[in-house]
């Protein structure tokens, strides 16, 4: 049976800060669902009901249009180590872009990294905590350091010009306005 909470209590903070991974989960009103894995330095716990993430260039831009459309979001944790557990924070999410006016001091949270094209930020009215037995135990080998030497060899202008070809539109053929909100002068 899961166990719900009406936020992050410090137990759970600490199994989803321990992870190395985790999922997103966001769906515009229709085409199709998108779920994601996310790792890397790029999740900040902000409070007990407020989640932050950095979303660093990919092959896709689900995401950001997905929540255009309608807010919802869901983030999930799986223990791949030690004793079973699933975690996921249910709400609503907004995006922030390079063009927006708290963009400077929300990027601050994280180190910075030139792939970064957008940041979330979950607002939760739900989390829960699921027993986990099925997911298989696996063990860590270590990062991949694979993005970020595509970012560095792209260089500024080499990112721009992917987020713009390729980061423009989701499979469904939805706006991402990536051009729009950062890179426009």
């Amino acid at each position: 049976m899961a166990t719900p909470y009406d936020r992050i209590e410090p137990p759970i903070r600490r199994f989803i800060e321990a992870q190395p991974v985790f999922f997103t989960g966001t769906a515009a009103r229709d085409g199709r669902v998108n779920v994601s894995p996310k790792g890397m330095d790029s999740l900040r716990i902000m409070g007990p009901n407020r989640i932050l993430w950095r979303n660093l260039t990919g092959s896709g831009n689900e995401t950001a249009a997905h929540l255009d459309n309608s807010p919802r979001m869901t983030l999930m944790w799986c223990a791949f180590e030690g004793a079973p557990m699933i975690v996921r924070a249910y709400g609503t999410a907004r995006s922030i872009h390079r063009n927006d006016r708290d963009w400077n001091q929300m990027d601050a949270q994280f180190t910075p990294d030139p792939a970064a094209r957008q940041l979330f930020e979950l607002d939760i009215d739900l989390v829960q905590k699921s027993c986990g037995w099925a997911v298989p135990e696996m063990t860590l080998v270590g990062p991949r350091d694979t993005l970020a030497n595509w970012a560095e060899a792209k260089g500024e202008q080499g990112l721009r010009d992917a987020w713009a070809r390729d980061n423009a539109t989701t499979i469904d053929g939805t706006p991402t306005y990536i051009v729009e909100r950062n890179l426009a002068d």
